[in-house]
């Protein structure tokens, strides 16, 4: 799953953006955005592109950016949705480690899958 120099820049006045620098080295990142009503019951923040530096992947950073991007969700938001490759295993343990659930009922892009979490 790969976006282009133009895709970024596109989403990034689309989405609350996040970032973790080390030594200035841009190592990490995370985006988050309002989706619209998740049903009668609120609202769902879509979480986007958790993205760790290679050589940083196994360290934690990526839980440490899933926790944050959930806590700065907006008050009203009631749960949380994010899309993974479908053969991203280790992504995917990590988000069901967080309590997130797989819902093949939502359409996801092709090759990806869909989980999402109630907010607490």
């Amino acid at each position: 799953m790969h976006e282009s120099y133009d895709d970024v820049r596109a989403w990034l006045g689309e989405w609350d953006t996040w970032v973790v620098r080390r030594a200035g080295r841009l190592v990490g990142a995370v985006r988050g955005r309002l989706e619209g009503p998740d049903g009668p019951k609120g609202m769902a923040w879509d979480i986007g592109r958790i993205m760790v530096a290679p050589d940083q992947q196994g360290s934690g950073l990526g839980r440490v950016l899933l926790d944050h991007i959930q806590a700065v969700a907006p008050a009203r938001v009631t749960s949380y949705v994010l899309f993974t490759g479908a053969g991203s295993t280790r992504n995917q343990r990590m988000y069901k480690k967080a309590g997130f659930r797989l819902r093949p009922d939502l359409d996801a892009p092709p090759g990806a899958v869909v989980l999402t979490k109630r907010r607490a």
